[in-house]
C-alpha cells in the first residue's frame, strides 16, 4: 500500500479512516457563546411547536436565563411574528447579529433576513438546510439556552439539525388526537437514530377551560399522549390548553405577556439538565 496522501477522492483503499463514520457537527461561532441546545420537534405540522418553543423560552427567560430561539422552520416561519420583530437582523465581520425581543429573547429567522417579511421562501431542500446551518455557525448567539424551533416532519432541514447541531436534547410536540401515537413514533425513532436524548413529551391543544365553571374540556379526548408517553418511557412534561388568549397574544407580537405556569416541570428539567 502506498503512503497516505490523506486524500480519500484519489485513493482506492478501505482503510480504517475511510470506513469510520466521519462526524457532521458543526462549531459555532467562535466569538459566539452557547451553553445547551435543545430542538423542539414533531412528527407532522400543525400541532404548535412554535407556541410552545415560544411559550418555553420566555418561561426560562422569566428565570434570569439568557435565551435564543433559532427558527429552523424557514419557509413558514413565526417566531418573530409572536414576538413582535421587524425589520432586518444586521451583521459585521464577526457574524450575523439576533434580533433581541422586548425581554431580552434573542431570536434568528429568515423572516429577519427578508426585504419583506411577506416575500415567500421559494427554495429547495440543499439550500434551506445550508441557510439553517449558517444560523448555527454564523450568528453571534449569547444564551445559556438555545431552542430550535424545528421544522415539523423529519425530512432534508430536520436531518441536517440532528447532524450539524450538538443537540443536549429534544422535546417532543403532540396534540391530543389518535394520530399522536404515530407521530410520536416517527420522531422518537429519529431521535434514537441519530442518538439524540429525548427528554419528553408536551401535549399541546390539551383541553379548553369553560369560561362559566371552569372545568377543563378535553375536546379531542384524553390520555392518548401520556399513552404513547408511557410506551416509549418518556414522561409527560406539560399539557398546554387551547386559550384564545395566547393567539391573541401572538397575533399582536406580545406572546411575552402570556400568564401560565403549564412549562414550568419543562423549565425545571432543563435546568436540572444544565
Amino acid at each position: 500500500m502506498s503512503e497516505c496522501t490523506h486524500d480519500c477522492s484519489t485513493c482506492g483503499e478501505s482503510c480504517a479512516e475511510r470506513q469510520e463514520p466521519q462526524s457532521l457537527l458543526k462549531e459555532c461561532n467562535a466569538n459566539a457563546r452557547v451553553g445547551k441546545v435543545y430542538g423542539i420537534v414533531s412528527g407532522k405540522g400543525g400541532v404548535g411547536k412554535s407556541m410552545v418553543t415560544s411559550q418555553l423560552a420566555v418561561t426560562m427567560r422569566r428565570r434570569g436565563h439568557g435565551v435564543g430561539i433559532l427558527d429552523a422552520d424557514v419557509t413558514g416561519p413565526s417566531i418573530p411574528k409572536a414576538f413582535g420583530l421587524h425589520g432586518q437582523a444586521m451583521g459585521s465581520e464577526q457574524g450575523l447579529y439576533p434580533m433581541e425581543t422586548r425581554s431580552g429573547i434573542q431570536v434568528m429567522s429568515t423572516n429577519l433576513l427578508l426585504p419583506d417579511e411577506t416575500d415567500p421562501v421559494i427554495w429547495r431542500g440543499p439550500v434551506i438546510s445550508g441557510v439553517v446551518q449558517q444560523f448555527w455557525t454564523d450568528v453571534l448567539w449569547n444564551c445559556d439556552y438555545l431552542f430550535i424551533d424545528m421544522p415539523p416532519g423529519t425530512g432534508d432541514v430536520s436531518l441536517s439539525v440532528f447532524q450539524s447541531v450538538p443537540l443536549d436534547g429534544i422535546l417532543i410536540v403532540a396534540s391530543p388526537q389518535e394520530l399522536v401515537s404515530m407521530v410520536v413514533e416517527k420522531a422518537v425513532k429519529m431521535a434514537e437514530m441519530m442518538e439524540v436524548p429525548i427528554l419528553g413529551l408536551i401535549e399541546n391543544m390539551s383541553y379548553v377551560a369553560c369560561p362559566d365553571c371552569g372545568k377543563n374540556i378535553h375536546l379531542f379526548g384524553q390520555g392518548k399522549t401520556l399513552d404513547a408517553a408511557k410506551r416509549h418511557g418518556l414522561p409527560l412534561l406539560a399539557e398546554m390548553p387551547i386559550d384564545p388568549a395566547l393567539a391573541a397574544l401572538a397575533d399582536a407580537g406580545d406572546i411575552e405577556s402570556f400568564q401560565g405556569q403549564w412549562l414550568d416541570a419543562a423549565a425545571d428539567l432543563l435546568e436540572k439538565q444544565a
